[in-house]
């Protein structure tokens, strides 16, 4: 895995957002684990982290959802590919996560906590939760946009990348009440994003664990953006990994793309190279979605998001040159999450202090 922080190069005067982030869900249960590492900096002004861990138990109900930021805030990745090495630390996690200190009432950071991440793994605390994970991954990276210019360009204003799209977790997850997760053999990613704005309205899917494909996995983020003060139509960029194939998903030519979504789940066409279509269905079971709202890089109204990380998928695969679908299902190995402006959708939003 080849990534970097960005916000440690932006110009003082320029507004931005990035974050680096994980996902695993259990093989055998409705369980799963979402933790960011999060930079807002608005223009002019110093930026500050934030750590956010959500946990998923489809038999509890709504998530746990804790956040906290802090002005501590590093890229220590001096030497790419070194043991140890780190892209972001936030706040003091100490060396696997801490046991000292606790998040204020307002979710600032106090001592002890905060959390570091990087390619080969994941250590922090916030508020009750306490995590070292190890990552292991023989996945190359995707890169999501299908030009290595576009990540120069100015537009468009949001870059992604997973470094790994396909990731085994191993370690421990602790929270309050004497609730801890065992983590061994779960199945996951890691992703990475930044960018000067946040799409207009995106949906981003990603799915691992399918039972009749166990290698097989899929990502690829679709969003609308703002030009002239209109929306655009839907645009798709991912790709689909098939039998150790990569199946490159969308780009601006592609034709066919349907969306039909909700904050109970999304109907989706996607359309690849040479004649690939999918047909996806992403499911939240109910009471089971995480909300938060996000803030705007420079200000602005901001967008309400979410997220379910234990989404159950059903994709309906045509390669190219094949006539017959190939189907692939996954219980809860799916991760919906719906950008949006609307605040009426329905979800509860988390009443962090910030909006960051």
């Amino acid at each position: 895995m080849d990534t970097s922080a960005m916000f440690a190069k932006a110009p003082v005067r320029a507004g931005m957002y990035e974050s680096f982030y994980l996902r695993a869900v259990a093989p055998d249960a409705p369980q799963g684990v979402w933790i960011r590492h999060t930079v807002a900096k608005d223009p002019g002004r110093r930026a500050r982290g934030s750590v956010w861990c959500t946990v998923f138990d489809g038999a509890r109900g709504r998530p746990f959802m804790h956040k906290l930021t802090s002005e501590q805030l590093s890229a220590p990745n001096e030497a790419p590919g070194a043991p140890g090495e780190r892209w972001i630390e936030i706040g003091r996690p100490g060396p696997a996560g801490g046991d000292s200190g606790h998040a204020s009432d307002e979710g600032v950071c106090d001592a002890g906590e905060g959390g570091t991440m990087g390619p080969r793994e994941a250590h922090g605390a916030c508020g009750p939760a306490r995590w070292s994970l190890r990552i292991a991954s023989a996945e190359p990276e995707l890169r999501h946009l299908p030009r290595e210019w576009l990540y120069r360009a100015p537009l468009p204003r949001t870059k992604l990348t997973s470094p790994a799209p396909a990731a085994i977790f191993d370690g421990r997850l602790a929270l309050a009440g004497d609730r801890e997760l065992e983590l061994h053999g779960w199945r996951g990613m890691v992703g990475h994003n930044w960018g000067a704005e946040h799409a207009e309205r995106w949906i981003w899917l990603h799915s691992i664990g399918f039972s009749q494909a166990p290698e097989a996995w899929l990502d690829v983020a679709i969003g609308r953006v703002m030009i002239a003060g209109r929306p655009t139509p839907w645009v798709a960029n991912g790709a689909l990994s098939l039998d150790g194939q990569r199946f490159r998903i969308g780009g601006l030519g592609a034709r066919g793309l349907r969306v039909s979504e909700s904050p109970e789940g999304c109907a989706v066409r996607l359309v690849g190279e040479q004649g690939l279509s999918i047909e996806a269905q992403f499911d939240v079971p109910p009471g089971t979605a995480a909300g938060w709202h996000y803030g705007d890089p420079g200000g602005g109204p901001g967008h309400d998001v979410v997220n379910c990380s234990i989404a159950s998928v059903h994709l309906a695969v045509t390669l190219p040159g094949e006539r017959a679908a190939v189907a692939l299902s996954s219980p809860h190995g799916g991760v919906y999450e719906l950008g949006m402006r609307e605040r009426d959708h329905g979800v509860p939003i988390a009443s962090f202090e910030d909006h960051n």
